[in-house]
């Protein structure tokens, strides 16, 4: 996988979180491992996975303690270039098991990021627990507070969602579950990377690729071969936001 990465020369590479399975010190010392060999810059945030479940004392006096020392201190980083600006978001609670939800400061935090940028910068926003998702999911699967988010950030022209949580790959646009009102942004899902726990899903991760008006969502998948490409999906913007281009083209030779 680490190698399909560096031939691909990403520009930024997101982590949707969950780089644990019970936040132990040599799961940490892997994952640190595991970064430092994909290419940067790098856009981390934590996922439940990431604060201690058995320990409750760790999970609440130093839920992050282990993520701050070995991936890294910043638990909201931020990214900007001359084409994109990127807000990571820490919806993980240390007393939330498995849900998560994002608070009034860090919405806040997101639109005076936002708020100065120049017309044309794409708005990215990456958080661990997913703000949208396909129709067929319910409300209860989303982080906590995420309409009274996704109202604020289409405001301030929010391009794309990156999340993970569900170890299951899948795009859209937001219009489809908040409606299109001033505008809609691109959700797009990550699988589980590198894990032996699938969800009856190949270890997938995404590649995103911004072409002025459009955005072209490619996911590779797990194969005898590597990584290969398994679906490809196009949006392009409109007068209302991004809007699906054409019908989902599937890849054949995976399985």
């Amino acid at each position: 996988m680490i190698h399909s990465i560096q031939l691909i020369k990403p520009d930024v590479v997101a982590v949707s979180g969950d780089l644990t399975q019970r936040a132990t010190r040599r799961e940490f010392e892997r994952a640190r491992a595991f970064l430092q060999e994909l290419p940067t810059p790098q856009i981390v945030v934590p996922g439940n996975h990431d604060v201690p479940l058995y320990n409750l004392y760790k999970r609440v006096r130093g839920a992050f303690d282990a993520y701050r020392q070995y991936v890294t201190d910043n638990l909201e980083p931020f990214y900007r270039d001359d084409e994109m600006a990127i807000a990571g978001v820490n919806t993980a609670r240390r007393l939330i098991i498995k849900g998560g939800r994002i608070n009034e400061s860090q919405m806040l935090r997101v639109e005076e990021e936002f708020g100065g940028l120049p017309d044309g910068i794409k708005r990215i926003v990456v958080t661990h627990h997913p703000f949208d998702l396909p129709p067929d999911y319910k409300p209860g699967e989303l982080a906590g507070r995420s309409g009274r988010a996704m109202a604020r950030f289409l405001l301030c022209g929010l391009d794309l969602l990156l999340a993970g949580h569900l170890h299951i790959s899948s795009s859209g646009t937001t219009a489809v579950r908040f409606g299109s009102g001033l505008r809609s942004a691109v959700f797009v899902q990550a699988g589980t990377a590198c894990s032996t726990r699938e969800r009856g899903e190949a270890n997938s991760f995404n590649v995103i690729r911004l072409d002025g008006s459009g955005m072209e969502i490619e996911t590779l998948s797990s194969s005898a071969g590597g990584f290969e490409p398994s679906s490809v999906e196009r949006f392009e913007q409109s007068a209302n936001g991004w809007v699906r281009s054409g019908e989902r083209i599937l890849l054949g030779g995976l399985r």
